[in-house]
């Protein structure tokens, strides 16, 4: 006790500096003095409640719990390969670990422009996508990983399914525009009746153009034409996405899907009629 006394001397003396001159100490025990010290320092003008000290022996030192939470929060954050725990370095999606050359398991808050490392928008640069595709299929390829796990065939298997969905959804406008407004919150319904008088009338006189065809030359002026409107609207739809204007760009997508379908039902006529024309030069030969 003796011993103790002489050590709690001077720790007193440096509190007695901090505390207001009205309080004293009292006798000192193991567990009441730890609580006066506690008490004391929580209700003193010169130690703010903020610094959220306790002496208590029982007690966890805040400081320290707090590190430990903002390590958790760091580690939650961070992504590391499943294989090897590398962390996820640079810019490029998760996709594939470059320390163990693992493939990853999908990770759905990676869009399909983060996956190709662009802006999210409309208008983009085409011409791109084929050159950064085919490098990831390089990485993801199913037939790459055919001798390891199971487990890392799966995650070959859809990422590379994602990556190619990726690639379709944003080569072409309309499935372009569709997607990006999902990822907006706004899930368009192409199988929609359209209500606008004026698309109805337009869609009308596309049928019978198509109807009306006699030859290869008349559909592809038709599908030219539809190919016009096509280009037209996709440029209104981004001048409404643009705007946030979310109702116009939906009748834009509306739009784009019976022009597109009319080119495809053009190409299709095209390729039904040369095919008949063979037959026929082929049928006359025979003869």
């Amino acid at each position: 006790m003796y011993k103790m006394m002489q050590l709690w001397t001077p720790l007193s003396t440096v509190f007695r500096r901090v505390l207001p001159t009205t309080c004293c100490l009292a006798s000192f025990t193991a567990n009441s003095q730890f609580a006066s010290l506690s008490s004391h320092l929580q209700s003193s003008s010169r130690v703010p409640l903020r610094y959220g000290l306790d002496f208590s022996p029982y007690s966890k030192i805040s400081l320290l719990s707090f590190c430990s939470q903002s390590a958790a929060k760091l580690d939650s954050t961070t992504k590391r390969c499943w294989n090897c725990l590398a962390e996820a370095t640079g810019s490029t999606p998760f996709l594939y670990c470059d320390s163990c050359r693992s493939i990853q398991p999908v990770d759905l808050s990676i869009d399909y422009f983060k996956i190709f490392g662009l802006e999210k928008k409309y208008e983009i640069e085409v011409d791109g996508l084929e050159g950064k595709y085919k490098d990831w299929q390089k990485k993801l390829h199913p037939d790459l990983v055919h001798s390891k796990s199971e487990k890392e065939r799966e995650y070959a298997a859809e990422q590379s399914a994602r990556v190619i969905d990726a690639y379709r959804t944003l080569s072409k406008p309309l499935s372009r525009a569709i997607y990006i407004l999902r990822l907006e919150g706004v899930d368009v319904d192409e199988e929609q009746t359209v209500s606008d008088p004026e698309l109805l009338t337009e869609i009308m006189e596309i049928r019978e153009a198509v109807e009306e065809a006699t030859d290869s030359q008349a559909l592809n002026q038709v599908q030219s034409r539809m190919n016009e409107k096509l280009e037209e609207t996709s440029d209104s739809f981004a001048n409404a996405f643009q705007r946030r204007n979310l109702d116009e760009a939906v009748t834009c997508i509306q739009k784009m899907t019976y022009y597109q379908r009319a080119s495809l039902c053009c190409s299709c006529n095209v390729i039904m009629g040369s095919t008949t024309l063979r037959i026929e030069e082929m049928i006359t030969t025979d003869v």
